[in-house]
């Protein structure tokens, strides 16, 4: 990363953190946490009365001084370009996107994700930028995240025993990221290009996953909220 910048982050690292956490009594292996939240109203043609579904995902939180410093980053590249920035309370790791699911069906859900079989603690590392699916079309602007065979293996077995109670199973290989901000028209971008050419190394540090999340995604001023509906340890 360019010394400045590079100067200028590691003077921001002391900030709370990033995603609402789920309440818990300790931070010992146990069951899922608790459920806040609201429930969404759909209804289906046919149907008497609507059922309230509630929009989910699974990730792992990375901790405050990670996010601190992708938030000063965001907060210099923000003038550059009119993109839809993340705010650092959205900052993850997504291991499984859930969609809308049934809130009546919640606890089976917390069940399921409780009783993943091998889920160990293991390193995970934040470093680069890149636009997805590329530069020339890009839809999304992110930073990386290095996991390696224990990530893509816990979003494996995450969408397996979640495909087992129906939740619709992915059909692409899983390629980790943290979204930085979401691009809905990509003209207007130079500014933003060229001052991330000038990183010559984007690294934001590492940490251990020691659990993962199960998150409810809701409308809210200037994007989505997303709150931990329950906490799933990693030992």
């Amino acid at each position: 990363m360019h010394q400045d910048f590079a100067q200028e982050v590691a003077r921001n690292v002391s900030r709370g953190p990033a995603i609402k956490p789920s309440r818990k009594n300790g931070t010992e292996c146990r069951g899922p946490g608790w459920y806040h939240g609201h429930a969404r109203m759909i209804h289906n043609p046919g149907q008497a009365t609507a059922r309230p579904t509630l929009r989910l995902f699974t990730g792992i939180a990375a901790p405050p001084e990670i996010n601190s410093r992708l938030d000063e980053m965001v907060r210099q590249l923000r003038p550059l370009a009119r993109i839809r920035w993340s705010p650092p309370a959205n900052f993850h790791i997504t291991t499984k996107f859930i969609g809308s699911w049934p809130s009546d069906r919640l606890d089976q859900l917390k069940e399921t994700l409780a009783n993943l079989e091998d889920t160990r603690m293991f390193k995970i590392a934040i470093r680069g930028l890149g636009f997805y699916p590329n530069a020339r079309r890009p839809k999304i602007f992110w930073t990386g995240v290095e996991g390696g065979p224990p990530l893509a293996g816990l979003a494996s077995r995450t969408d397996q025993f979640c495909a087992s109670i129906g939740v619709k199973p992915e059909n692409k290989p899983y390629s980790p990221h943290l979204t930085l901000a979401r691009i809905d028209t990509p003209s207007g971008l130079a500014s933003l290009f060229d001052a991330i050419a000038k990183f010559d190394q984007a690294e934001f540090g590492e940490f251990s996953a020691t659990s993962f999340h199960l998150y409810l995604s809701q409308p809210g001023h200037g994007g989505s909220v997303y709150t931990s509906l329950a906490e799933f340890p990693l030992c």
